[in-house]
Formats: structure tokens, C-alpha cells, sequence
């Protein structure tokens, strides 16, 4: 998996930014959504005021919780999937990781 985000935990939201090699986005939001019900996303993710994906509460294999993150923009060939994680000293990290291409594609 490959860190392309780090992110603090301030006033119960996650701030923080993204890089990549094409994307460099500072002021990233990551805010509850306290409306969520049933299957809808339980956060919302924010660059400025505009929306720009949405997270999901998952559990690891080692049984540690962490954000299942969609994220998504006309100009993206395709959405980015990602998970933050909790890192060091209270940094959370987001990682990321291609799917495996199935042989003959």
C-alpha cells in the first residue's frame, strides 16, 4: 500500500492533505456525517467547501477500525479508493493500493 495522504484529528474531523503525482491537495476535510443512516456513507470528504468523496467505518484483519474511503472528480479516469489508518502519535495515514488485474485484461 502506498501512503498518498496524512491527516490530524482536530475538532472531530480529520484535516489534512493528499499528494500524489498528479494530485497535490492541501485542506482536505474528512467530516462526519451525523444525518447517515442505513448503508449512506458516515463521512464526507471536503477540498474547500466542494465534496469530494466519502467514507465508510471498516475493521482490519487485525481487527483495528479505520475509514474505507471513496474518492472521486470528473477529472479522475477512475475513483480512488482508500483507507485511513491511525499512524504514530496520532497522525493518521491514507493509504492506498491498485487492485490486481486479472490475467488477459
Amino acid at each position: 500500500m502506498a501512503k498518498i495522504g496524512t491527516f490530524k484529528k482536530v475538532s472531530g474531523e480529520f484535516r489534512g492533505q493528499i499528494t500524489t503525482l498528479t494530485l497535490q491537495l492541501k485542506a482536505v476535510r474528512i467530516v462526519p456525517d451525523e444525518a447517515a443512516t442505513g448503508n449512506a456513507p458516515t463521512h464526507r470528504v471536503y477540498l474547500g467547501e466542494v465534496e469530494v468523496g466519502a467514507g465508510w467505518p471498516k475493521r482490519g484483519n487485525d481487527d483495528r477500525p479505520y475509514l474505507s474511503l471513496k474518492l472521486d472528480d470528473p477529472s479522475f479516469v477512475a475513483p480512488i479508493y482508500a483507507q485511513l489508518r491511525e499512524g504514530d502519535e496520532g497522525e493518521f495515514n491514507l493509504t492506498w493500493n491498485r487492485p490486481a488485474r486479472h490475467s488477459g485484461d
